[in-house]
């Protein structure tokens, strides 16, 4: 997955975290893990690091700021600095590790909604398409979620909030792929429960015409024709023009039936639409 908005922002919370007092003492060279070295100099040897994108060297690098001055005001910067470097070496777990020990240990830190926002995103591109466990698909959306709910008024959250679309639409598509192959096979109950998932969870998502169509299709296969109607219904009021309606139309007339709203029916009831 691209990393455009994500890295972008990234880069400008990690330009602002850079120590411009030590600059004259920037090296690349390799850290000495056993000897202990002053703070300026491990720090801005990590920072030559990062900024040629040697990014494993990196996070090595600020790990070792923390493990030999962990008091230091350096070692809580090189904190969130290595779970930066991390990310951007596509470490994910380990990214995620560093930014939970950060918020762990300084709560109050300015850069706290920064350290949540690298977790989000950790786990944000590690989606995989739907034919694969969605797992962390979930995780990514719960970390967008609490970073929004947290930080609500900070640029990490604008971001967010659009991410989180594009991750429910995501988790929609899976039950959608996993309903379809329940109702190719006749398995027409366990075909309703994942397109009802979609209705009732996802219900902004792309999806939701088919998924309605679908349990049109469902509902008919199992001669529940009051919940077909509804669902026929409830698509072609939605979205009259959708290709989805049509051929719905088509399944209800084929049993002479037509598009009727049972006001009873759950999808009703589910719906957010006014009737």
């Amino acid at each position: 997955m691209v990393k455009f908005l994500s890295v972008v922002r990234a880069r400008n919370v990690a330009s602002a975290l850079l120590i411009t007092a030590f600059v004259g003492a920037c090296s690349s060279d390799t850290v000495d893990e056993y000897q202990e070295q002053p703070v300026q100099d491990l720090y801005n040897r990590a920072l030559a690091e990062l900024n040629s994108e040697n990014y494993a060297a990196a996070a090595r690098a600020f790990d070792e700021v923390e493990r030999q001055h962990p008091y230091s005001v350096w070692s809580t910067k090189a904190q969130l600095m290595s779970s930066f470097a991390y990310y951007q070496h596509n470490k994910y777990d380990q990214a995620i590790l560093a930014a939970e020990r950060f918020i762990e240990l300084h709560p109050g830190n300015k850069d706290v909604p920064y350290a949540y926002y690298l977790i989000a995103i950790s786990y944000y591109e590690q989606i995989t398409g739907v034919g694969r466990d969605q797992k962390v698909t979930s995780q990514a959306l719960d970390a967008l979620q609490t970073l929004v709910r947290r930080f609500p008024n900070t640029e990490y959250a604008r971001d967010a909030k659009l991410k989180i679309d594009l991750t429910r639409d995501h988790l929609a598509g899976k039950e959608m792929e996993i309903g379809r192959y329940y109702l190719k096979g006749d398995h027409y109950i366990a075909a309703i429960n994942r397109f009802r998932m979609v209705i009732e969870r996802y219900q902004t998502t792309s999806h939701v015409p088919e998924a309605l169509h679908r349990l049109t299709e469902a509902y008919l296969s199992l001669g529940i024709e009051d919940e077909a109607q509804t669902a026929a219904a409830v698509l072609g009021h939605n979205f009259p023009g959708s290709e989805w309606y049509q051929d719905s139309y088509a399944l209800l007339d084929a049993n002479y039936l037509r598009p009727e709203v049972k006001q009873d029916s759950w999808i009703v009831k589910a719906w957010k639409s006014v009737f």
